[in-house]
């Protein structure tokens, strides 16, 4: 029989209680805590009242693109000045929600280029898939806007470094959706492990299982009406259109994205760094591959997905190991921490095992077989359980409290690339050895090749 915490520990570095309303301070007892705390100074847009809307446009108006504009919307702080999509099938019944949701009438856009121009939004979101984040949220900060991107903050190492330099060049405030900082059970759970109850960690497993099989080809086709599928592509490879790439699938494709570690292990990897404020390993070594899935498939007429159905990686630490683990099949019944899913992090430590979770929650088990569990269930936001409102609430307050946000873009840098860094041992097929203040693989002048990738016709790789 376990007990369980009625009342969790939800306190953070943030203040988090006072998401919505900031503290009122005393100028300069704010002052002296914003030097204490490293905090750098970001100007203010606009005179700033109660009845202030921030001018805010989506870029990417897909699925998750609009899970945060309607949390943007709620909180009652944006007018929507502008939606951009390549994709008229995404964009326009977004518009449509956004007129109904909140009687804004936003203009359509293509290119983000023109949006950012015409438009000067104060904050844009990016919800594009992942190739694209790095020029939309550049962009952005040098137009002057403050920006939520979407998690990993890029699809190599290097595009990654160029954004964190804007973002600090241009002094905006710039959020990642790594909304598990500031979701109430993770927030928790993080104090537990570093109030010491479980003792030293020595190792941390982290594992994303879901069930699949063999995969067959899908035909190509030409992409569906409305849809200006090269500017889709955009500075990555131009591939045939095909339905398992979009809408919603790119994650599987390693043009565009980095497969499960690059998409569920973020979050994971976070974790943990966000835990033990480590910021990278130092050996990193990763396999796996398509036993189930089955060959990769990329034709002029037809294709399947091309990133492995299972993954193994392990990253060296300074004090502890980290392992990865990922399957698409099996649907491992077997190893289910909740009836829905087998996913999360264990901590082992000196005192016990602490299972971060996402849906259940979290549970430490201690070493003493005489003494019970620990639990606490999850608190997530429908639809798709996150904690999405939350972290909206702390990029506002941060552009008004001029303060680095709980997910601020320097930290998920380093939280992306140990994701990028087991992807690029999977495909060198070796391990790799990681100086992480330099950001590049000691001696390895293949491997350092890989940090960044040549873009597409007329499109420009960020310089860092």
């Amino acid at each position: 029989m376990r007990s369980t915490v009625n009342q969790p520990l939800f306190h953070s570095t943030i203040n988090t209680f006072n998401l919505v309303k900031p503290m009122k301070t005393d100028r300069r007892d704010f002052l002296k805590a914003s030097v204490a705390a490293g905090l750098f100074p970001i100007p203010i847009i606009g005179a700033q009242s109660k009845d202030k809307k921030y001018k805010t446009a989506l870029i990417g108006s897909g699925w998750w693109g609009m899970n945060i504009l309607r949390e943007a919307m709620a909180a009652g702080e944006s007018k929507v000045v502008a939606l951009c999509d390549v994709d008229e099938n995404q964009i326009n019944p977004a518009h449509a929600e956004v007129e109904k949701l909140s009687g804004d009438q936003p203009k359509k856009y293509r290119d983000y280029r023109e949006m950012l121009e015409k438009e000067k939004p104060e904050i844009v979101i990016v919800g594009t898939p992942d190739h694209w984040h790095a020029l939309n949220m550049i962009a952005a900060v040098n137009a002057g806007a403050h920006v939520y991107v979407e998690k990993p903050i890029g699809h190599t190492i290097r595009e990654g470094r160029a954004m964190v330099n804007a973002a600090r060049a241009t002094k905006r405030v710039v959020q990642v959706g790594t909304h598990r900082r500031i979701s109430p059970h993770n927030v928790s759970g993080r104090e537990f492990i570093k109030s010491g109850k479980l003792g030293k960690i020595g190792m941390v497993r982290c594992f994303v299982h879901y069930g699949g099989g063999p995969e067959r080809p899908e035909p190509n086709t030409e992409a569906p009406k409305g849809l200006d599928w090269d500017s889709w592509c955009g500075p990555a490879p131009l591939r045939p259109y095909n339905k398992k790439l979009h809408p919603k699938n790119f994650r599987q494709f390693l043009d565009y994205a980095n497969g499960t570690l690059g998409d569920w292990g973020i979050h994971w990897m976070d974790q943990i760094l966000w835990i033990t404020g480590e910021k990278y390993p130092k050996r990193i070594f990763s396999t796996g591959g398509r036993p189930i899935a089955g060959p990769v498939v990329n034709t002029k007429d037809a294709q399947t997905t091309d990133a492995p159905d299972h993954q193994v990686a392990v990253f060296e630490f300074e004090n502890f190991t980290v392992s990865w683990e990922h399957r698409r099949f099996a649907a491992n019944n077997a190893e289910k921490t909740h009836p829905q899913q087998a996913v999360g992090c264990y901590f082992y430590g000196t005192n016990g095992t602490f299972h971060m979770g996402w849906i259940d929650g979290w549970t430490f088990y201690p070493t003493k077989s005489d003494q019970p569990p620990i639990h606490e269930e999850a608190r997530l936001n429908k639809p798709d359980d996150q904690n999405i409102k939350e972290l909206w609430a702390d990029f506002l307050d941060a552009i008004k409290t001029r303060r680095k946000p709980v997910s601020d873009i320097e930290e998920i840098h380093y939280s992306t690339n140990v994701s990028l860094l087991g992807m690029l041992s999977y495909k060198l097929r070796r391990s790799i050895e990681w100086d992480g203040v330099k950001e590049q693989v000691t001696g390895d002048a293949e491997a350092n090749k890989q940090l960044s990738r040549k873009y597409r016709g007329t499109w420009e790789f960020p310089k860092a």
